[in-house]
């Protein structure tokens, strides 16, 4: 799938690609994770520098998390859980990737939002402005098979929705109501 977007009147694009995982080994996977679905995003925009700085922010709601499937929670960068930033990863064009996985194959139902968002360098407060989003997926059954949700965009009040929870979680971000640009 491909998502446009525009950032400083300048048009970019995601492509984003959900495909099941055949060799767990080749994305630095354990060989539990065959079979579970790997999301690759990649941003294609022409500024450069920092006029090419984004981050992903994601969120999942699964039926294992805290809330049992009834609420997203964020799903940061386990390299960075303890850091106080909404954003996954972060960088010139950042490509987005995740492979969700469980040594146990019970049932499960598994939904990301990944949102491509900014932060100004010249702002005096850390704001997140999102620019363009999607959903994936899977569910697991009880006989561990695998079905992956398709692929698609976000709105703008699905980034909305998530604002009370952004705001609790990053006391120190500020989030904006995304206002897409196209």
């Amino acid at each position: 799938m491909i998502i446009p977007f525009l950032r400083d009147d300048r048009q970019g694009s995601l492509t984003v690609t959900v495909e099941q995982v055949d060799d767990p080994a080749a994305i630095g996977k354990e060989p539990s994770a065959c079979g579970f679905p790997s999301c690759t995003a990649v941003v294609d925009y022409p500024g450069k520098g920092y006029r090419a700085l984004f981050g992903w922010v994601q969120l999942v709601r699964s039926t294992d998390n805290s809330s049992a499937g009834a609420a997203f929670d964020m799903d940061p960068f386990y390299l960075f859980e303890d850091v106080p930033s909404p954003y996954a990863f972060f960088g010139i064009n950042p490509t987005l990737f995740d492979a969700p996985s469980r040594a146990r194959r019970d049932p499960l139902s598994w939904t990301a939002h990944s949102y491509l968002a900014w932060t100004p360098m010249e702002d005096s407060e850390r704001r997140v402005l999102p620019l363009a989003g999607f959903s994936w997926g899977f569910d697991m059954d009880s006989d561990s098979r695998m079905t992956l949700h398709p692929v698609h965009a976000l709105l703008p009040g699905d980034w909305d929705a998530h604002l009370p929870y952004f705001r609790t979680s990053y006391p120190g971000w500020v989030f904006d109501k995304w206002q897409p640009e196209l």
